[in-house]
């Protein structure tokens, strides 16, 4: 299927629901239909790089879509276009720049929720990471969802349906889209197909990226990514001295930090012009001036809010670098029980044979669940060096 549901890789069950629910919306605002297959609050739940904001993003174009009620999602009307491009007036993309999203954040997003759509034919909210709503937070969204406007949709998503990241109240409320990992060859295919990728390269890049389709952009594009990668995958074997255990995780936070300072880097400094501008400053008139004087409140409250977000970011790089690390201790446990089942890190198959030969199988365990404790620390707030640190000494005592 084509228009913006082609933007949703390996997912056909799903592109066929969600398709179905906007025809149904199409004819409810209409008039001609009425709302069976379509409600006003959906989960899409699925592994990392499986597509939940790109599928709640589609469908949101969808439900905007002008093209007709039989064709929702054309991707070529001014509906499809402006929820894609995210610039509609009525579709709203919430994605946490901290590590949580606040009940302040939540309360106002619900009041303008409430609200006529303007222009378009609905009023949708897409949460990209409802697993990281506050109690509070949650709390103000499920009263919109129990009593939601006529024409508002909410679009959450979550790594699952699990309490732990959506409450069982909120849970109720919402029809539930469950993506899947999308296969290597539907990966491979959109790289070379959208992104115009070299066939080998994205082939590899299907074949290592666990299934996250952007990951797999981003590995056939960035040689930096290639680079870390590479590194993160080099210290299982790395791990001959004491010493290298420090050097080690002083690596894997330095490229975390350096991820972060990539991606934020140029905009926090434009963010902060553009506050700075609009606060007065460079200007000549008294107002300009007394404007300027006052703006010092408001450049705090952007820094904090900078700080949160490259701390998100950092540990996301983190987590990224030990879902690496994971996968390599699962290939050795592949390779040490001469099963068939396919590598994670196939071009990486002679570093984990080599480690195969030369540890048990427990102690390839306790490496595992090294690696998985970490990422639980970090989760749990735990200072990223400290973490880190504990787990490459348990990865190098084994």
């Amino acid at each position: 299927m084509g228009g913006v549901w082609s933007q949703l890789v390996g997912q056909p069950d799903a592109v066929e629901t969600l398709s179905a629910a906007a025809r149904s919306g199409a004819r409810l605002v209409d008039g001609t239909g009425t709302a069976a297959g379509m409600t006003h609050a959906w989960l899409f739940t699925g592994p990392p790089g499986s597509g939940r904001s790109v599928a709640a993003r589609a469908f949101a174009a969808a439900l905007q879509c002008t093209a007709g009620d039989e064709t929702p999602g054309c991707g070529e009307c001014q509906g499809c276009h402006t929820t894609m491009s995210g610039t509609h007036a009525d579709v709203r993309l919430v994605v946490p720049e901290g590590l949580s999203i606040s009940v302040a954040e939540m309360r106002a997003l619900v009041q303008t929720s409430a609200r006529r759509p303007t222009g378009g034919r609905w009023q949708v909210v897409i949460i990209t990471d409802a697993d990281r709503l506050t109690e509070g937070a949650a709390n103000a969204l499920l009263k919109a969802v129990e009593e939601p406007p006529p024409r508002t949709v909410f679009l959450l998503c979550a790594p699952s349906d699990h309490p732990d990241d959506v409450s069982v109240t909120i849970r109720s409320r919402c029809r539930t889209i469950a993506l899947r990992t999308p296969a290597a060859d539907a990966i491979a295919e959109v790289l070379q197909l959208r992104d115009r990728i070299d066939v080998d390269i994205a082939r590899w890049a299907a074949s290592v990226c666990g299934g996250h389709v952007g990951r797999a952009r981003r590995l056939a594009t960035d040689p930096a990514a290639r680079d870390r990668r590479a590194k993160v995958l080099r210290i299982p074997l790395r791990l001959r001295r004491l010493t290298d255990v420090f050097d080690c995780a002083d690596d894997l936070v330095k490229a975390a930090e350096a991820d972060a300072s990539e991606v934020s880097g140029s905009r926090d400094e434009a963010e902060k012009d553009a506050l700075k501008t609009a606060m007065g400053h460079g200007g000549t008139g008294k107002g300009a001036a007394s404007a300027a004087r006052g703006s010092a409140g408001a450049i705090k409250e952007l820094e904090r809010r900078q700080k949160s977000r490259a701390t998100r970011t950092q540990r996301d790089a983190l987590d990224l670098a030990l879902v690496d690390l994971a996968g390599f201790y699962r290939d050795v446990l592949v390779t040490r029980s001469g099963s068939a089942a396919a590598l994670n890190h196939p071009d990486h198959a002679d570093g984990s044979a080599q480690a195969a030969d030369a540890w048990t199988g427990d102690s390839t365990l306790r490496r595992l669940e090294a690696v998985l404790a970490c990422r639980e620390a970090l989760e749990l707030n735990v200072k990223p060096r400290i973490a880190i640190e504990a787990m490459v000494t348990a990865l190098y005592f084994g």
